[in-house]
């Protein structure tokens, strides 16, 4: 083997807390790549392949090709398998456990090869193709892929210098997937600022502040009916419709989802944001477009419309962990977020999609984009409060 370096010496640098402190994955794939360049190994392009515990996603692949700054990034849907992507591709291999070793010659005859990638990579001038698995501690497998574009290929110590640093290759990997996977779900579940909070360690009853937010509490309209009529796979498409309509204008401003509550939504804009309540507003005029344009596209299908009220209202609330001493929730609560579901539920009474507080109302630099529809009495509010509804935009 050309230039120098051997298995000890890029093991014991990869283990070192150099490549350690890398930020993750594919950083890590990055610099042993240039590593083994830099040792002489004929490395045109590497990659590796984990499956992953993600809402939308089955696995990621990360592609690192000499002289190249960035990595390329594939993300593999749930149901891939079943696909004829996943069939003829040569990592089934590996991912099915059906061989521990996929090694193609890429200098032979495009009909000889039993994966259409082969002739694929041999066009761009690759000549010789590896895929290996990699073995996580669970017993999971996963893979990774070497690629030279020398004439005649890896050699046999080459190949041998590969495999002999994949354990510790893998366990740097499947550390940096924990965290991923830890982010993904804590993201899912409870948010992403709040997956942050409790990844740097607010992790303990009470923990938590008090900010200044916009909140946004919405409800379904007619779902005990629905609930009642309907069957639980029905139920829960129509609950994921309606989500569908009401979420991405809210994370799309910077709105944090905090939970779901049956049918309703609880969400805050932080007024750390510029233009939180004005955002807040226009996720709520959004969702709304959304869920009327849902309405006339199923008008001819029998099934009920989905409609739901908003409510905004802008306040201090505490923001932090709550729970008994062993089953937390990170959540906001405080008078102001009680407020803000008391105002939602006067939509219902007052026809109203949206209904904004004179708080939040006094915020917003086009005030009179909004009517106000008077003062009302609210359960468990001493004074009458005054909402206020968009106006109507003309056509």
């Amino acid at each position: 083997m050309s230039g120098k370096g051997s298995s000890p010496d890029i093991t014991e640098w990869l283990l070192g807390s150099d490549v350690r402190g890398l930020p993750n994955g594919p950083a890590v794939l990055k610099a042993l790549g240039l590593r083994l360049s830099e040792i002489g190994i004929p490395l045109a392009r590497a990659s590796f392949h984990v499956r992953t515990l993600h809402p939308q996603l089955y696995g990621i692949g990360y592609y690192w090709y000499r002289g190249q700054d960035e990595l390329r990034n594939f993300q593999a849907p749930h149901g891939i398998r079943d696909t004829g992507l996943y069939q003829r591709s040569p990592m089934r291999l590996i991912f099915d456990q059906e061989t521990d070793e996929v090694h193609q010659s890429l200098e032979q005859p495009d009909e000889s090869f039993p994966f259409p990638l082969f002739a694929e990579l041999k066009a761009e001038g690759y000549t010789d193709y590896l895929a290996l698995p990699l073995t996580f501690s669970d017993g999971k497998i996963h893979g990774t892929t070497w690629t030279t574009d020398r004439k005649g290929g890896f050699r046999r110590d080459e190949i041998a210098l590969i495999k002999s640093l994949l354990p510790a290759f893998s366990l740097l990997i499947e550390i940096h997937l924990n965290r991923r996977i830890a982010v993904n779900l804590l993201d899912a579940y409870v948010g992403h600022q709040a997956g942050e909070r409790i990844l740097s360690g607010q992790i303990t009853r009470g923990s938590g502040e008090t900010i200044p937010a916009a909140i946004w509490f919405s409800d379904l309209r007619g779902f005990t009916v629905m609930s009642e009529r309907k069957s639980r796979d029905e139920l829960l498409a129509m609950l994921n419709q309606a989500f569908d309509c009401l979420v991405p204008p809210v994370t799309e401003r910077g709105g944090e989802i905090l939970k779901f509550i049956g049918d309703a939504v609880l969400a805050i804009f932080p007024l750390s944001d510029d233009g939180a309540c004005a955002k807040a507003l226009e996720a709520a005029i959004q969702a709304q477009g959304a869920l009327h344009a849902l309405a006339e596209e199923q008008s001819d299908t029998g099934t009920p419309p989905l409609a739901a009220g908003v409510g905004l209202h802008v306040g201090e609330v505490m923001y932090g962990n709550i729970g008994s001493a062993s089953r937390l929730d990170f959540t906001v609560i405080g008078p102001a977020v009680n407020l803000a579901s008391r105002i939602e539920g006067l939509c219902r009474d007052l026809g109203a999609d949206i209904l904004v507080s004179a708080a939040l109302a006094d915020r917003l630099d086009d005030a009179a984009a909004l009517e106000s529809l008077g003062h009302h009495r609210l359960k468990g509010i001493d004074e009458p409060v005054e909402v206020f509804t968009p106006k109507a935009q003309e056509a």
